[in-house]
């Protein structure tokens, strides 16, 4: 039995990885890091004319038609490059759609979701960090939404959103209509840019959810995060590496310390390994669903913890120089806090992995 990667998910990864180092090498992140803009429009226009930004939805409506898995893989890659585009709400609120969408719904927003036209976010969280659909307070009369959303992503450059609501539901909401209020919160990950939302009887369309599609696209979330903080961790190990190799003291380079030597192994382990974890989580949800939640909950908690220990540690294998914001470290750091945070926290994850697991 082979539990690796088909050739084709190999492929889709290689190919994404030289797309990125070419039109958005350290040095563009950089720049669009430092000008807080948090989106390179060019970049997304190169992914969508290879296809990603519409990898999920399905081939009638002009996407690829791929799985869950594959999403995963692509926010791995797009972890390692810290890449500055709206993928992760734009995939979220395609599943959505996808998932609870009536064909009206679909045939007017698919296609143009799947060119990269138009680009779609997810609204979920509320005040007091509020992520799982029993806690929503939106409320919706007719066919207007009024509340208030926080941490939304990229919500700025999106011209849709999908926005849960009290009991549990999605309504779909356009940004350029009337009673919708973007403010920007100056989140830590200048790549990922969050907004609170207010809407104020704003026009909304309801999804077809049938009560259990918000927390199917939740748990795939939580598996594109993990993947995310993987492949970010992955790199933050990298730059550590690359930088015992230049670095000297007392003479001789660093890497040349056992100390060093043990800690960048010690980090390889903690990392490594866990990517199996996202895997089957990403696998599960979409393929098991008695297991899937659960194993998307626990990966997300898992990897964004050990990523994050690992991104301490890369700070002080830099020394000074890793706490400051001229060294690369801290964007990957930053985009490591965002992943950890987002759709919950380790710790409300592994309440939600015991709970399901009847304990």
């Amino acid at each position: 039995m082979d539990f690796g990667l088909s050739e084709e998910q190999e492929l889709l990864q290689e190919t994404l990885r030289g797309f990125l180092s070419k039109e958005c090498p350290a040095s563009r992140s950089r720049e669009i890091f430092d000008a807080g803009a948090g989106h390179d429009a060019a970049l997304w226009s190169g992914l969508a004319e290879m296809g990603f930004v519409g990898l999920n939805i399905p081939a009638e409506y002009g996407g690829a038609g791929m799985e869950v898995l594959d999403l995963a893989l692509v926010c791995e890659i797009l972890g390692e490059s810290g890449a500055p585009v709206p993928f992760f709400g734009h995939v979220m609120a395609s599943l959505a759609l996808i998932q609870g969408g009536s064909e009206e719904q679909k045939s007017l927003w698919l296609p143009s979701l799947a060119a990269g036209e138009k680009i779609a976010s997810i609204a979920l969280c509320e005040a007091e960090g509020e992520w799982v659909p029993e806690q929503w307070q939106c409320g919706v009369a007719g066919d207007r939404v009024s509340g208030s959303k926080s941490f939304v992503p990229n919500a700025d450059v999106a011209d849709l959103l999908v926005v849960g609501v009290a009991g549990g539901g999605l309504v779909l909401v356009e940004t350029g209509a009337e009673g919708v209020n973007v403010e920007n919160l100056d989140g830590i990950d200048r790549s990922r840019p969050v907004f609170r939302v207010e809407f104020d009887e704003a026009p909304s369309s309801p999804l077809e959810t049938g009560g259990d599609v918000a927390r199917a696209v939740s748990d795939a979330g939580l598996a594109m995060l993990a993947a995310d903080a993987f492949g970010a961790a992955s790199h933050l190990i990298d730059l550590a590496v690359e930088y015992a190799k230049t670095r000297e003291q007392f003479g001789q380079k660093i890497a040349q310390f056992q100390a060093v030597k043990h800690q960048i192994a010690r980090l390889a382990l903690d990392i490594e390994p866990s990517r199996a974890l996202y895997w089957y989580g990403a696998y599960a949800v979409e393929h098991l669903p008695e297991d899937g939640p659960r194993a998307a909950a626990l990966a997300k908690s898992h990897i964004t913890d050990r990523a994050l220990s690992a991104a301490r540690a890369v700070v002080e294998l830099h020394g000074g120089l890793g706490f400051t914001w001229e060294c690369d470290v801290q964007m990957g750091f930053k985009r490591l806090m965002f992943d950890r945070g987002f759709l919950g926290t380790p710790a409300a994850l592994r309440d939600r992995c015991a709970v399901l697991a009847g304990w």
